[in-house]
């Protein structure tokens, strides 16, 4: 399978053989994902040998910026997002926006992850020992591209989960992301006790070149906040599958979490491939009756503490957020986040708004995200319909990204982002106008509305099966035009 990574300008996307004086174009192909617009920037490294230069002077996407480096993941971010690429370095130096770009994720179609940036969307997908079928996955991965996912997060369980992680990183322009804590387990199978703080750190080793963007870890739940957990109980204890391999491994061991103890020498792997750390939450909350509890909070403020442990080192971090949530502390648990954190983004799944609806959870996940996003989340997860059920189908897949992606626009809107009113201004303008194939076009999910119309011809083309001649706009304007306007007719 392969995948049209655009003008990607990481060091592997260039073809060898440059002499001196060559130039190449920065601009990224950022497809319809808003709307249709695509944006152009400018040829901003003179030269492959200009440019090679100036990438030795860095180590990662903040240390660049807090030495005044625009890289070329800035400049591709700054002309998706329209966005000024000074004032996008100066969020970069500060942590309030992540760009997670791996060195050596050769295909990689750099996104920004942040305050005042668009909200992104992540898919999870990846194998199981139930579902073992790299191609299904990889046509899960194709879907998720093609339906507009910024990020792919692998959570594969079993099998060759290296292979498939390495053909993600070679093969897929999106931000790419794992849990090595899942992996571990697999690669060394051995029983969980068995396996030494060495080991963990190994891993984690492993997947950062291997050329992984983002990596979730679940560093605050150590000895204390395990000890607050236990004093504690919820009414549905740890959801979190890797926050609870961590949780049971300290319990079997007597050990403290090697992730917190050895805090220091992950972030010297991050800094080494400029891999974003993803702050993992293994206690959020996984019914809403533990939405806001002492676990999760308490979690919030090692997290908190840790994000400023890998600004210090100039390792970039994203923080992990609620699972369940109703509606009304939403908005809270948004602010709370952004004061402890500093401002580092946001990176929540969901929040569920509740816990009864098992098939839709795509709809309670979207109804949460939405609000999430309008007040302070950068980063949605989707949740599919199988949530709580099954490993995702294709179709579930689909449907969660629509899902997904609906939210985090509607939040853009909400939270007044430039530009982000258009594609709608757009859509309305083709429904004044009965401009079927330009709504078609506009449509965030066209095959659907495609499919909707054609399963139900109307009678009239000017007109849907809904209404018939009986549609409000149709009758508008022929009157607006002094034309008559007979309904029977």
């Amino acid at each position: 399978m392969s995948y049209n990574s655009g003008m990607s300008i990481n060091p592997g996307s260039l073809q060898t053989g440059c002499a001196e004086g060559d130039t190449f174009d920065p601009k990224p192909d950022v497809g319809n994902a808003n709307g249709g617009r695509i944006y152009g920037g400018p040829h901003l490294w003179s030269s492959f040998f200009e440019w090679r230069i100036r990438m030795s002077n860095y180590t990662t996407q903040m240390d660049a910026a807090r030495k005044g480096i625009i890289t070329p993941e800035m400049e591709r971010v700054s002309a998706y997002e329209n966005f000024d690429v000074e004032e996008l370095r100066e969020l970069v130096a500060k942590g309030q926006v992540a760009i997670p770009a791996n060195k050596n994720h050769k295909c990689l179609k750099a996104y920004g992850i942040g305050s005042r940036l668009k909200t992104k969307i992540n898919v999870n997908l990846g194998t199981s020992k139930d579902c073992l079928d790299l191609d299904v996955e990889m046509k899960k991965v194709q879907a998720a591209v093609d339906m507009g996912a910024e990020a792919i997060m692998d959570l594969s369980s079993f099998g060759d989960t290296q292979k498939f992680r390495r053909k993600l990183t070679s093969e897929c322009p999106a931000v790419i992301g794992t849990v090595p804590i899942y992996d571990a387990v697999v690669y060394y199978n051995k029983a969980l006790k068995d396996i030494t703080s060495d080991e963990w750190m190994e891993v984690v080793k492993m997947h950062a070149k291997d050329g992984v963007d983002f990596m979730t870890i679940h560093c605050g739940i150590n000895r204390a906040t395990a000890d607050r957990f236990k004093q504690n109980l919820r009414h549905t204890n740890i959801v979190s599958r890797g926050g609870s391999i961590i949780f049971a491994w300290m319990e079997l061991t007597g050990n403290e979490n090697p992730f917190y103890e050895r805090y220091d020498e992950l972030l010297d792997i991050c800094e080494e491939y400029d891999v974003t750390i993803s702050l993992g939450d293994a206690c959020r909350p996984g019914s809403i009756e533990d939405a806001g509890d002492i676990s999760q909070i308490s979690e919030l403020v090692a997290l908190g503490e840790l994000t400023q442990r890998a600004w210090n080192h100039n390792v970039q971090v994203m923080v992990e957020g609620p699972g369940h949530m109703p509606l009304n502390q939403i908005r809270a648990n948004m602010e709370i986040q952004q004061t402890v954190c500093k401002g580092a983004p946001f990176y929540v799944l969901g929040p569920l708004v509740t816990d009864v609806a098992p098939g839709y959870d795509h709809i309670t996940s979207a109804i949460g995200g939405a609000i999430a996003a309008t007040y302070g989340a950068s980063f949605l997860c989707y949740v599919t319909p199988a949530e709580h059920l099954s490993l995702p189908t294709l179709e579930d897949v689909k449907e969660g990204i629509i899902a997904s992606r609906i939210a985090a626009h509607a939040a853009d809107v909400a939270k007044g982002l430039p530009g982000a009113k258009d594609w709608d201004f757009e859509m309305s303008e083709a429904r004044r106008n009965l401009d079927w194939e330009k709504q078609f076009e506009l449509a965030i999910d066209p095959e659907k509305a495609r499919r909707y119309r054609a399963e139900s011809k109307p009678e009239k083309e000017d007109t849907c099966t809904m209404c018939g001649k009986m549609c409000a706009v149709r009758n508008i304007n022929k009157i607006l035009r002094g034309e008559d306007v007979d309904i029977m007719d």
